[in-house]
């Protein structure tokens, strides 16, 4: 007979083994769990799905519209530039552009808005709707695409964690070019998997990484691991195709193949050692250390999912996917590791004057996704990881209230900007000056819209982990009677 199993591009195919009544058997129960699609349970069960299912969609479109409607937007920083950037492409219909820094890719398909808003009247206003449009049209395309081949509640429960459990929300109300190439990269992986969408995929994560050129490396660690997993080499062109796209690009529009002006800038000097110096001239271990572990910016504050073990349980799950889930998340993770690497070295790696680590927003797919699959799968594990799911929850739900309702009051305290500025960068390793902690220790008044998102994320967060906290209630009672019975047994105790 013909037995299914998955090979490394996620798609099924079929091989020639003995048949066996245990087989047949097997293979039926395979196949009726081979679609992604949720259980299908009679009556109540299949109603209970359904209503659950329109909750969480529910939810996806509120949180949408909260950030349309009610958050600040603004256009600042090197986004500032890249808008002003693509206006003179606009008005001079030139490319070249030889003082520029920053790349038009991602910006170049805001230029729909930017239009409609001369139209209108507010070019910059309509402009700055562009990151979030983009954040929604691909949660949209993604879950067309890969409904039917990835279990459609892992899904919802992967995107509610994007927007009320990571740092995605605090980027949408700006211009910055994070968000383009970290939804192209990581949902461009994800659909990559997709027979069809293959090409598609790949086409999204080389411009993505040409709209970041420091990505380059973890693009190149992402295409290794690819090859190494596959056996093929057909995935050398991506990493060869984004390189080409950034030259040319360079080329185009300041008349060299290199961007010098990334190696030649620098900051002003302070209190560090290493400050003041040029390009990527910081010492490797202090910024790795800083990126991972300091109060302001570490990931293992801003995007604590990446802490969770999902290896055993990805490969138990992967009989009731299409795609290797596992796969993409291991991807996910070394182009993560890439960006740790370059920026380590970089004299900015703390992403300049911002909430928090601008240049790893990328981090809160695979730390969204990592926790999304333990809220769905908490009754196979152990106390200790639905403890730890539990606490990097919580802490990733504080990540978006506090990005989304105080990031505009504890970006940077007075005492920072003391002396020009000298002690900016000591509040980034101090914990009373993190920006995640700055509500709990100075009163900070928020406006009315502010105070309903924070409730409503207060109550999105509970809907996602009361299931796991009724179970983790039960797993501690079945602990404290376990030990109870071997070590406050009073009966096994003698003087």
């Amino acid at each position: 007979m013909r037995k299914t199993h998955i090979d490394g591009n996620g798609l099924d195919q079929l091989t020639n083994t003995p048949s066996t009544k245990s087989d047949t058997r097997s293979l039926s129960l395979s196949d009726q769990q081979a679609s992604p699609r949720e259980s299908e349970p009679s009556s109540s069960g299949e109603l209970s799905t359904v209503l659950q299912a329109a909750i969480e969609t529910g939810l996806i479109i509120v949180g949408l519209l909260y950030v349309a409607l009610l958050l600040p937007r603004q256009i600042s920083g090197d986004g500032r530039h890249r808008y002003q950037d693509l206006l003179g492409l606009l008005s001079t219909h030139s490319v070249f552009q030889p003082h520029s820094w920053y790349s038009l890719i991602g910006p170049f398909f805001s230029i729909p808005l930017l239009l409609i808003g001369e139209t209108l009247g507010h070019p910059e206003e309509w402009t700055s709707f562009y990151n979030l449009i983009v954040f929604s049209l691909c949660l949209l395309l993604s879950y067309f695409l890969l409904r039917n081949h990835v279990d459609r509640a892992l899904l919802r429960k992967f995107f509610l964690v994007l927007m009320y459990g990571s740092m995605f929300v605090a980027h949408l109300s700006f211009y910055y070019g994070e968000v383009f190439t970290s939804l192209c990269v990581g949902f461009g992986v994800l659909i990559a998997f997709r027979r069809f969408t293959s090409i598609g995929g790949w086409i999204a994560v080389i411009l993505g990484v040409a709209n970041t050129p420091a990505t380059l490396i973890g693009l190149g660690l992402l295409v290794l691991k690819r090859m190494l997993d596959s056996k093929r080499l057909q995935y050398i062109p991506v990493f060869a195709a984004a390189a080409l796209c950034m030259v040319i690009e360079s080329w185009l529009r300041r008349g060299n193949f290199f961007n010098p002006e990334y190696v030649n800038t620098y900051g002003g000097k302070n209190i560090l050692p290493y400050s003041g110096r040029p390009g990527f001239s910081y010492p490797f271990l202090f910024g790795l250390l800083s990126i991972l572990l300091s109060f302001n910016r570490g990931l293992i504050f801003f995007a604590p999912g990446w802490l969770l073990p999902i290896r055993k349980t990805l490969f138990k799950w992967q009989q009731d996917q299409k795609i290797n889930l596992y796969q993409v998340y291991t991807l996910w993770m070394c182009f993560l590791v890439g960006l740790v690497l370059v920026y380590s070295r970089w004299w900015s790696w703390g992403g300049g004057i911002f909430w928090g680590p601008r240049f790893f927003l990328f981090a809160s797919i695979p730390a969204s996704f990592a926790l999304a699959v333990r809220l769905i799968r908490y009754q196979e594990a152990s106390l200790g990881v639905n403890l730890l799911t539990l606490v990097v929850f919580c802490l990733s739900a504080w990540v978006s209230v506090d990005g989304a309702v105080f990031q505009q009051y504890v970006v940077l305290p007075k005492v920072c900007k003391i002396d020009n500025g000298t002690w900016v960068i000591l509040c980034r390793y101090t914990l009373e000056y993190s920006n995640l902690w700055m509500p709990f220790i100075f009163h900070i008044r928020i406006n009315q819209a502010q105070k309903v998102f924070l409730l409503f994320s207060l109550l999105v967060a509970a809907y996602l982990v009361v299931p796991l906290s009724i179970h983790l209630l039960k797993q501690i009672g079945d602990f404290v009677k376990k030990y109870s019975r071997e070590y406050l047994n009073v009966k096994l105790w003698h003087i």
